[in-house]
């Protein structure tokens, strides 16, 4: 019977200290499960987004995403999220970079996680067969004047060596680094003889460093950067010389109608945005 009282007293005793202990709490790192960009394949013209997956049973108290350029750190950003999925977004970087990058994660019981990765930046080949002249303004002072570059096709083309020629002759514009036309955009070089106007577009445009008349017979041909001539306006005559032959004055612009594909036609001025699908017929155009 003692022997009985005993062992239920040594019961009863455990289960008291068993109520008295807390369940553990899990304590360690929680998991990166997967690491992703937006684009999958960045060019130079995307800023990219860094998305995390998150799991685990401690909340997330930090989540950060630190890159470096070509082997140079650039920046540490805080990833904005809602626990699980973390996203921070890298600027656009030029064409033939590598980007690494690295996230990493805090919990509350101050265990981290880090994954790193990297991608580098890939350009597609400009298609400059898409690339015309869309529309040509010569009327009014120089400041006012402008040729407009149109890009028919949906990447990028980027403008540095390309070449504006006027009268077979002169180079009036060739393009520099950053001067691109996106995918169905457009490109207006506004101004004459070196006067800059407003309403160009691209990185401080520059004007055409020579004059353009809306009354003489002129010739613009546009090379890309291997001197292959893809789109050219030709008004009027050569005869003794470009710009020799007076013809009548138009002011309205040459614009191709309908936008970016049609022949050149008398319209209103439609800088920087679509051309009517039609306009007045100029047979001093050579189409």
């Amino acid at each position: 019977m003692k022997t009985i009282k005993l062992a239920f007293a040594l019961i009863i005793a455990a289960l008291a200290m068993t109520s008295c202990v807390e369940d553990k709490v899990y304590e360690g790192p929680n998991t990166i499960e997967a690491v992703s960009i937006t684009p999958d394949a960045p060019t130079s013209f995307e800023d990219v987004v860094v998305t995390a997956k998150v799991s685990g049973l401690l909340k997330v108290t930090k989540a950060v995403m630190s890159y470096s350029v070509d082997g140079d750190f650039v920046d540490e950003i805080e990833m904005a999220g809602d626990g699980k999925i973390f996203t921070a977004t890298i600027p656009a970087q030029e064409d033939g970079t590598k980007v690494n990058y690295t996230v990493t994660i805090t919990n509350e019981a101050g265990f981290t996680s880090t994954v790193e990765k990297d991608y580098t930046v890939g350009d597609k080949p400009s298609d400059y067969t898409k690339l015309v002249i869309n529309e040509v303004y010569g009327a009014g002072a120089d400041g006012e004047k402008y040729l407009e570059l149109y890009n028919n096709g949906d990447d990028p083309i980027k403008l540095q060596g390309v070449v504006i020629r006027k009268d077979e002759a002169d180079d009036v514009w060739v393009g520099e680094a950053g001067e691109v036309i996106m995918g169905h955009g457009y490109f207006c070089i506004v101004g004459a003889k070196n006067t800059p106007g407003e309403g160009g577009s691209g990185p401080n445009p520059r004007p055409m460093t020579k004059g353009l008349s809306a009354k003489k017979s002129v010739l613009f041909q546009v090379y890309d950067p291997n001197s292959t001539l893809v789109t050219k306006f030709e008004r009027g005559e050569k005869l003794d010389g470009w710009g020799n032959q007076s013809l009548s004055e138009n002011k309205q612009t040459w614009s191709r109608c309908p936008n970016g594909t049609g022949k050149f036609m008398i319209a209103d001025k439609t800088l920087g945005t679509k051309n009517p699908d039609t306009g007045a017929e100029d047979p001093s155009v050579v189409q």
